[in-house]
């Protein structure tokens, strides 16, 4: 079996490619924290319907506040994608 030499330049491309699909795992956490989220507070409005306005704002907040770790991920990926050291 005859062994490819890989240049430095594809193995850069290629540590770069597989460190921009890790860094999109960064995505999970946010989408099941929302989930949840949003969950409870259904279930906080169906409780006492007066306060909706309160756990909505409330719930809204929260959700934008833990979808800024998945939007590093996401800015790490695109970096690490379309921003090629070593040119």
């Amino acid at each position: 079996m005859e062994m490819s030499n890989i240049s430095g330049q594809d193995y850069v491309n290629a540590m770069s490619a597989l460190g921009a699909g890790i860094a999109m795992i960064a995505g999970l956490g946010p989408g099941i924290g929302q989930g949840i989220a949003a969950s409870k507070a259904c279930e906080a409005v169906g409780r006492n319907p007066g306060a909706k306005s309160a756990v909505t704002s409330t719930m809204l907040l929260g959700q934008a506040v833990a979808e800024t770790t998945g939007l590093y991920g996401f800015a790490v990926a695109i970096i690490l994608m379309f921003v090629k050291p070593f040119k």
